[in-house]
C-alpha cells in the first residue's frame, strides 16, 4: 500500500513465519531479516518514518513467557523509538491495541478512557505508550494506533482472530465454534483498513498526529461475539453454532469510539465491515480448501508454530534464530 502511494519502503523482520504464507506469495520488497532487539542507530538513519508492528502478536504468545513479552513488546519497542529519535527519524507510528482497554464493560471508549489490560500482551502495549510519549519533541512525533481486533484475508493470515476463526470453523466443520459464552464486546477492523490507518498516520501533517493516540476502526463495527457468530451463520450455508465445553465469560470486553480518527485523519477511509469480511474469508477458505488441521495445527496457529520452531531447533526459547533466515537483501536507506 505504501509503495503504491509512492513511498520507498524497507522491511525489517525476523521472518519466523516464513512457512505460514496463505494463498498467493507475499509481494517482494527490500527486507532485512533481523530481530528488533538487535537494531542500532545506524540501521535507522536516512528514514523519514518508522511503522513499528513487530512483536509477539497475540495473547497466547504473550502468555508463553510473560518475561519475554516484556523484553520484546515493551523494552525493545521503547528502545526502537529511542534509536529512531537519535537517528533523526521524524515520525514513529506504533501499532498499539484496543486490548489496552481490556476489561471495560459496555461503555463506548474514547482515546481518553482508562486502560485496564488483562493480559501480558495488553500490558506491554500500555507500557510502550506510556514510555514513548515523553520522547516527543519538536523533531520527533510518535503516533499510537490502537487497532481493533483484526480480520480479513492477507498473505500471513491469522486464524486465531475472532472473525477469521469463526468462519474457518464454520467452513471446515459446519460448526460455528465459540470459545467464550458469546457475550463480550469486541471492535473489529479489516487488515486493509489498519494498513490505511498507517498510511494516513505517516502522511498526515504533524500538527494532526503529534503524540496522539487513535482508536483504529469504525464506531459501528463493535459486536458481541455471538453477533459475529450470527453473521457467519448467514454467510456459510448449513452451519450451526456450538459452544466449547469450557466456554465461559471472557474478561476482555470493550467497545471503542472511532470518531477521532475519522475526524482528524481524512486520509483514513475504511472500506470494510464484518459481513463483507466474512464473505471474503469464506471465499478464500473455499479456494484453498482450508482444514481444521491447518488452522488448529502448527501450519497457521502462531503459538503452535513457534513451539514447533523451538522443538526443531530453528529458534531458541528466547525466540532468537539458531538457523538463519533467508539472507539479507542488499538495500539502501529509503524515504520510509
Amino acid at each position: 500500500m505504501l509503495v503504491s502511494r509512492g513511498h520507498k519502503v524497507l522491511g525489517i523482520d525476523t521472518n519466523l513465519y516464513e512457512k505460514c504464507t496463505f494463498g498467493e506469495k507475499i509481494p517482494t520488497l527490500p527486507t532485512v531479516f533481523r530481530d528488533i532487539r538487535d537494531l542500532g542507530t545506524e540501521d535507522l538513519k536516512g528514514f523519514d518514518a518508522v511503522a513499528h508492528l513487530a512483536g509477539l502478536s497475540n495473547d497466547p504468545l504473550g502468555d508463553l513467557d510473560p518475561g519475554l513479552t516484556e523484553e520484546i513488546n515493551h523494552r525493545a519497542s521503547v528502545q526502537l523509538a529511542e534509536l529512531a529519535k537519535a537517528a533523526g527519524v521524524g515520525r514513529f507510528v506504533f501499532s498499539s491495541s484496543c486490548s489496552n482497554y481490556g476489561a471495560a464493560g459496555d461503555d463506548m471508549l474514547t482515546e481518553e478512557s482508562a486502560f485496564n489490560p488483562v493480559t501480558p500482551y495488553g500490558i506491554s502495549k500500555v507500557k510502550v505508550e506510556q514510555d514513548v510519549r515523553p520522547l516527543a519533541d519538536k523533531t520527533f512525533s510518535p503516533v499510537f494506533l490502537r487497532s481493533a481486533t483484526a480480520y480479513g484475508v492477507s498473505p500471513r493470515l491469522r486464524f486465531d482472530l475472532v472473525l477469521n476463526n469463526l468462519v474457518a470453523w464454520a467452513y471446515a466443520t459446519g460448526r460455528i465454534y465459540l470459545k467464550s459464552d458469546g457475550t463480550p464486546w469486541r471492535p473489529i477492523v479489516h487488515i486493509e483498513d489498519i494498513s490505511r490507518a498507517f498510511c494516513a498516520a505517516i502522511e498526515a501533517p504533524r500538527e494532526l498526529v503529534h503524540n496522539q493516540a487513535f482508536n483504529v476502526g469504525r464506531s459501528e463495527e463493535n459486536y458481541r461475539i455471538r453477533e459475529l457468530a450470527v453473521i457467519v451463520g448467514e454467510t456459510v450455508p448449513g452451519c450451526r453454532i456450538e459452544f466449547a465445553p469450557d466456554a465461559g465469560p471472557d474478561k476482555r470486553c470493550y467497545r471503542v469510539d472511532c470518531t477521532k480518527i475519522e475526524s482528524l485523519l481524512p486520509g483514513f477511509e475504511p472500506k470494510w465491515n464484518a459481513r463483507r469480511g466474512a464473505q471474503e474469508l469464506y471465499k478464500a477458505y473455499q479456494e484453498h480448501h482450508v482444514t481444521v488441521q491447518d488452522f488448529e495445527g502448527p501450519r497457521y496457529k502462531r503459538i503452535d508454530h513457534i513451539k514447533e520452531l523451538i522443538h526443531s531447533g530453528v529458534i531458541d526459547r528466547k525466540l532468537r534464530r539458531t538457523i538463519p533466515a533467508i539472507p539479507e537483501q542488499a538495500v539502501g536507506a529509503g524515504a520510509l
